[in-house]
Parts: structure tokens; sequence; C-alpha cells
């Protein structure tokens, strides 16, 4: 496996940031989920997307179950979740005992329509909440998402999973509803093994969140709950990774970007290839280098030459509302999400991939084409 190039893998710094802050708990025996890599961690990721609470959790599903709670969304109620999306972003919809009907995307952004939004809010007027995902990087179309959403009132929670390093209009995106989330899973642009965080304006929420993320111990001596409470808060030795790997995001965008980059120039021309969409108002942090292919090469024939030079890669997600356990759900849309599943791959984007890794990837492609 030392030579396998890997779709998105963990990154450590060069520098050895993380293994410092890691260290400092051991040795100060703050190994619990509690201590000064937690406080820092949520303190300096806030001050750099500009949010003013942050609250570190175990997973990025954790952090969308809070938000999801701190909005009000209880047994019943409705929620607007993205289709195009890992079921990640769906599940705790159910956790929650709501009903979640799925939003078709676009093409200009293969996020949320704004189209099939409207018309979701004509079906189901009564909805809780409204989750939108910046997939692979890629932002939504936030201001018209926005003003759908507050003319209905709605809650908006961000699944920033997979766009941490992402702008919309010069706005970190997570930062633009009521509350956002990001992963730390070990495939995304920075890591810390596993974790997550949820990140809003509304303090006191957060606060909330942190209290149900702690089994909900009401303020007295002896242990008393009062809520329902949950095990959430992320380790202080994970957290630890956590600061070191925000000290090197801006680089691990700027490869991001490279790798992507160097795929479009070198297969651009080929018949039938169409990379994702990067539109002006977007500034990326290229999570994973995306593409269709609408000619006679399919993303399996592609997936499957480069695996045999053991070299991973994946389709695009399969749509929730495709899902054996999501499917009797409402869908609402022209399945253009289907469209994008049939026919997108995303090829290795790792951000230890040298310059001959990439030639190598390339290589093997063309040959596709040109055997």
């Amino acid at each position: 496996m030392n030579n396998r190039i890997f779709l998105s893998s963990p990154h450590m710094s060069e520098q050895g940031y993380e293994e410092q802050y890691v260290k400092e708990a051991f040795e100060t025996n703050w190994v619990a989920p509690v201590g000064e890599n937690i406080n820092g961690f949520e303190r300096e990721l806030a001050n750099m997307i500009d949010s003013k609470a942050a609250v570190a959790l175990s997973s990025g599903t954790a952090a969308i179950h809070l938000a999801l709670k701190a909005a009000g969304v209880k047994e019943g109620d409705v929620v607007f979740c993205p289709t195009l999306t890992f079921s990640a972003t769906a599940n705790p919809i159910i956790y929650q005992n709501a009903t979640p009907v799925f939003i078709d995307s676009n093409y200009e952004t293969w996020n949320m329509s704004p189209e099939a939004l409207e018309e979701a809010f004509v079906k189901y007027p009564e909805v809780q909440a409204v989750i939108v995902v910046h997939l692979y990087g890629l932002s939504a179309e936030m201001d018209k998402i926005m003003e759908i959403c507050n003319k209905h009132n709605v809650a908006v929670i961000e699944d920033a999973a997979e766009s941490l390093g992402s702008y919309y209009k010069g706005q970190q995106t997570g930062t633009i509803g009521d509350y956002g989330i990001f992963s730390f899973n070990g495939n995304k642009i920075i890591t810390t093994s596993g974790g997550g965080m949820l990140v809003s304006n509304k303090e006191e929420r957060i606060e909330k969140a942190r209290f149900w993320a702690t089994q909900s111990r009401d303020q007295a001596q002896h242990y008393q709950h009062s809520e329902l409470g949950f095990n959430y808060r992320m380790s202080n030795i994970v957290a630890g990774v956590g600061r070191g790997q925000l000290k090197v995001l801006e680089k691990r965008v700027e490869k991001k970007k490279y790798i992507f980059e160097y795929y479009k120039r070198e297969l651009e021309g080929l018949e039938g290839v169409e990379f994702m969409p990067i539109n002006d108002w977007d500034e990326p942090n290229y999570w994973l280098s995306a593409l269709i292919l609408n000619g006679q090469i399919r993303p399996i024939d592609v997936i499957q030459a480069l695996e045999k030079e053991n070299i991973e890669s994946r389709p695009i997600w399969k749509p929730m509302h495709l899902q054996p356990f999501f499917e009797k759900y409402d869908f609402l849309g022209v399945g253009l999400s289907e469209k994008l599943f049939d026919n997108g791959m995303c090829l290795p984007s790792d951000t230890k991939m040298t310059d001959e890794d990439l030639e190598k990837v390339v290589g093997i492609i063309k040959r596709l084409w040109f055997k």
C-alpha cells in the first residue's frame, strides 16, 4: 500500500505542528474530552473563519445532529436536504425523527438548485430547516438560497464538511447560514483522524450544543440530567492534531488547486470530458477534482484502469433519493443529480501527490482515448 496513490488521505505537516500539540496533551495528562487543545482549536478555527462561536465534536455528523436540535427540529418536522451528498448529511434528520425531503442539484454549481428549493417550499410550506451542502468544496448559490429561506423564515444549516477553505463571495462557507458544520475525517482537506465542528454567530445556541454534547449534565455537585444528552465532545488529543492542521490549511488548498488545474489542463480536451464548475463568485478548496464523462469512455472505465495501477478514484456521490434506505422519501427536481451520478467521478486528489504521480494518472486516462 506504500506505493498506492490515494483519493485523499491524511497529510500531517512537515513541521510536526500536530505532534507538538499532542505531546503537550500527554505531558500535562489532558487526554480526555477537555483541555487547552479543545479550547484552542475552537477559538482558532472560529477566528480563522470569522465566526462568533464554535464547539468541537466527535464528528461532522454529530455537528449536523446538534445543529438540527439547535434549530428546533423535532419529531414529524420536515427538513430539506440536497440529494447529491454523502449519507451523513441526511442521517441526523432521521436521528431527530424528522422527515427529509430531497432537493435536486443545478448544473451551475452541482449543489442545491434554488429553483427546486422554491418548488419544495410550495409543496411543504411548514418546513423547519434547510440543509445546504458545498459539494467537493464548491459553493452553493447562497444568495439565492438565503433569500428564499429568509422569505420563509426557516433556519439554514450549511454542511461545509468538504469546504473548509472555500469562500462564497469572500465569505467562508459554513458562516453564511444560521449554523455551519465542518468535518475533520481522515479524507478531508485537514484532518484530526475523526472529528467535527459546529459554528454559529448564535453564541447561546452553541453553548446549548456544548451542553448537549457533554451528556446534558446540569450544574450540580451530583450527576443530574434534565435533558437527553450525547457523548459528542472531541478528545483533547484529537483537537491537538486539528490545531496543527489549521496551520497548513492554506498550503493544502494551494496543492488541491494545483492538482485540479493540472488535470484540467491535461484532460479537458478529451472527447466528452467536462470538469466540475468553478464560478466567478466561488473560491473553492478543490477538495476533490471531479469531472463528468459524456462520451464513449465511462467513469467505470477510468476507475478500473486506475485501480489496476493501484490508484484510487471514486464515483460521484449516489443521490440520497436513490438509496435503498431513503428512497421512500420525497424528491423534488428534474433529475440532474442522477445524471451527475451516472456520468461523474472523482480523480485522485491527495495533497501528497507528486508531479510524477499526476503524470502517471493522466497517462493512464489518456490511453483509454488513444488505445
